[in-house]
């Protein structure tokens, strides 16, 4: 059920916090910008919301692809083990830059924005579940063309070697399913804070910090993104048997699951019950 407090959508873009009431307002304004966004992307025609999430889906794997090239150029040896986490994360980011700048559709977003309409009582629950089935579908298509085509090309190409992709596959699927749903809440709720930090920056430039640095603290913790991960592990499948389809459908359900929590309850729900509930204006007083 929807709170009785309802956010007006049609107020400015949010402005940079100052102190009392004006952080009040910039909150309350970037929540309005992320409802007007969720309702606009509920409301988008079926055809192309799954064209945008497919292409998320191909976008995103150019992420695990570097990593896999990272590791093979450097022989599977680095300085130190800092070294390695720092040049692994941040060839992992590359990708959710991709797919934020590139205005595409990504599941694990949509954890959040897409959640704060329904919270707001502007949309339904039936709304929210044909925009995360489409989404969902479009990402997992995306990365399964986007790893059957990575692991034909690229070693062929001699920049990855088969190993560099087990390796990373493997980080992932070694951990039972308790781990990995918990794991996954908390990738989930790094990327609901990007969708609400995305809303609040001013300009590209403080957009992008924002993506870099919570998908490079996903990448450098390696917390399960399902999407991401899903050309990770499917990497794996497809270069080696010691990575196996129902490793991946393990790894797929925790994660899909631990993203989804993170997402919807631990930010939208949270930021919208904070917000909409934050009392009046102290300067209106």
């Amino acid at each position: 059920m929807a709170p009785e407090t309802s956010v007006d959508t049609t107020a400015p873009e949010p402005s940079a916090p100052q102190e009392g009431g004006d952080t009040q307002r910039a909150q309350e304004n970037i929540l309005r910008v992320q409802i007007r966004e969720g309702l606009s992307e509920l409301n988008r025609p079926t055809a192309g919301l799954f064209l945008a999430s497919l292409s998320a889906g191909l976008d995103i794997g150019f992420g695990p692809l570097l990593m896999g090239v990272s590791l093979t150029v450097a022989e599977f040896s680095f300085a130190s083990p800092l070294v390695r986490r720092l040049l692994m994360s941040n060839a992992y980011a590359l990708g959710f830059i991709f797919v934020i700048f590139g205005s595409s559709e990504l599941f694990t977003e949509h954890t959040t924005l897409a959640v704060l309409p329904v919270l707001d009582g502007q949309a339904s629950v039936r709304q929210l579940g044909r925009l995360w089935g489409l989404v969902y579908l479009g990402n997992i298509v995306g990365a399964v063309v986007f790893a059957a085509i990575t692991v034909v090309v690229m070693p062929e190409l001699g920049v990855v070697k088969p190993k560099a992709f087990v390796e990373i596959a493997t980080t992932l699927t070694e951990h039972h399913w308790p781990v990995l749903v918990a794991a996954g809440v908390l990738a989930g709720w790094l990327m609901g804070l990007l969708s609400w930090l995305v809303a609040a920056g001013q300009d590209s430039v403080s957009r992008l910090l924002f993506v870099w640095l919570v998908a490079t603290a996903i990448g450098f913790a390696h917390l399960p993104h399902s999407i991401a991960g899903t050309v990770e592990v499917l990497l794996g499948v497809f270069s080696s048997a010691e990575v196996t389809v129902l490793d991946f459908g393990r790894f797929l359900a925790a994660s899909t699951v631990g993203n989804a929590i993170g997402g919807s309850i631990f930010v939208s729900l949270l930021k919208y019950s904070h917000v909409s509930q934050s009392g009046p204006d102290p300067d209106m007083e």
